[in-house]
């Protein structure tokens, strides 16, 4: 890997964990993409906003930053900060970043963890889930040392607590890790699903302490809990394990569960009124709706295949794009197809929506664009961004972020490109 600015060696570490080039406001805002999936949870960014439809490697580029080693979280944007995990893979180390929101420059690198990586996927990294922040701290979570380590951090970078989860020492499938921690009310949770007994957990924002524990089907799967409020009560919905389920968030209680998907998803799970979908998966594939009111019941289920990404909700529609690059909407009340349009593939990053205006990137590092519109695919463009495409891209005033990567001369890097329309 070549050496950057932020290089993951222990002088350059010392260096940039403590020095701070400004002094920025980190308080959460309306519309800030502050985890995973954005506003929401749900890949939808916040309304009236105005992004550029097209653009290329100095097309619509408003800045770009050098990122060290390699990951695939989103970036995550609260106040006039942008934060990113990373992990540089001969060093076995992982680390918590900062950029400036205005201008990409850099301005802190927190090491987490050295050593211990385990087996992965070659598809996933070392740094897959994206971080949450809620204003005041920052929160991420890496696998190492056949364990899960939940962060927490100031905005400016200093650790407030840090806490292994338990054990996570999958044997038999040895892809990694993947959930991001999900922000609710006062509380942090995290999931880590695998053969040897998983885990659903919430932890106290400020102190770290454990406010509640969950045991979970002894199965692998990698999804990202959410929580929607839907059938009159929030929940916290997630699948995998062949299961779909809905907990209470305040205390980690089973509310319903049905048969569903398959072992392993890891899309996200997305919601429309009181209809909830799931996708999945390995080893079979399928795609369902649920009733949230407690009662399991699945209206449809098909054999369409979201493994790795997530599915887009929408006025009484599904939007999805598969695994093989087919973009399909769905009727959500009986699943209908409406229609069905190959685009490219393989696909690892999630849809999301600014607008009536979808975003989907493939594995290549192309980005399709077209409308929301249930009566017909409706193409707007296709944009092309260095080689690699794996991270789900971030919205947020006018603005979008995308985690890219390039190879010159056998070298690979990452980026982080803003994409914006200018002044």
């Amino acid at each position: 890997m070549s050496k950057t600015p932020l290089a993951f060696h222990r002088s350059s570490l010392i260096t940039l964990t403590i020095v701070v080039l400004s002094t920025l406001v980190g308080s959460l805002r309306a519309g800030d993409w502050a985890g995973w999936r954005g506003p929401n949870g749900n890949g939808i960014a916040a309304a009236g906003q105005t992004i550029p439809t097209t653009w290329s490697a100095t097309k619509n580029v408003l800045w770009k930053q050098q990122i060290p080693g390699r990951g695939h979280s989103s970036p995550t944007i609260v106040g006039d900060r942008i934060y990113l995990t990373s992990a540089d893979e001969a060093r076995q180390t992982q680390a918590v970043l900062a950029f400036d929101r205005a201008t990409g420059k850099p301005l802190w690198l927190t090491p987490i963890s050295e050593g211990g990586f385990p087996k992965t996927h070659k598809k996933n990294t070392h740094a897959t889930p994206s971080v949450a922040c809620d204003g005041e701290r920052v929160f991420a979570s890496f696998h190492h040392h056949d364990q899960v380590t939940l962060v927490a951090l100031t905005t400016d970078g200093k650790e407030l607590w840090k806490h292994s989860l338990g054990r996570y020492a999958p044997k038999k499938y040895e892809y990694g890790y993947a959930p991001s921690p999900l922000l609710y009310e006062n509380s942090v949770i995290v999931v880590g699903d695998y053969e040897g007994g998983g885990f659903l957990s919430a932890y106290d924002c400020a102190s770290g302490r454990r406010l509640w524990t969950t045991q979970r089907p002894r199965m692998y799967s990698f999804s990202s809990p959410i929580i929607a409020h839907v059938a009159g009560r929030d929940q916290l919905l997630l699948s995998g394990c062949e299961r779909v389920m809905s907990y209470d968030p305040k205390t980690g209680k089973e509310l319903w569960s049905t048969p569903g998907t398959t072992m392993a998803t890891c899309g996200t799970m997305v919601w429309d009124g009181d209809l909830v979908f799931a996708s999945g998966g390995y080893p079979d594939a399928e795609t369902l709706c649920v009733k949230a009111d407690g009662s399991g019941t699945v209206l449809w289920r098909n054999k369409q295949k979201c493994y790795e990404q997530s599915m887009l909700a929408v006025n009484g529609y599904v939007y999805a794009v598969t695994d093989q690059g087919v973009a399909i909407c769905w009727r959500g009340s009986d699943g209908k197809e409406m229609w069905k349009e190959r685009l490219s593939g393989p696909v690892s990053s999630s849809p999301i929506l600014v607008g009536d205006t979808i975003y989907a990137t493939v594995e290549s590092g192309t980005t399709y664009v077209f409308k929301a519109n249930p009566q017909k695919h409706e193409a707007v463009a296709r944009n092309q961004l260095g080689e690699e495409g794996f991270a789900t891209m971030s919205v947020c005033d006018d603005r979008i972020y995308i985690r890219a990567v390039t190879h010159d001369g056998g070298q690979r890097q990452e980026w982080l490109y803003c994409i914006g329309s200018g002044e």
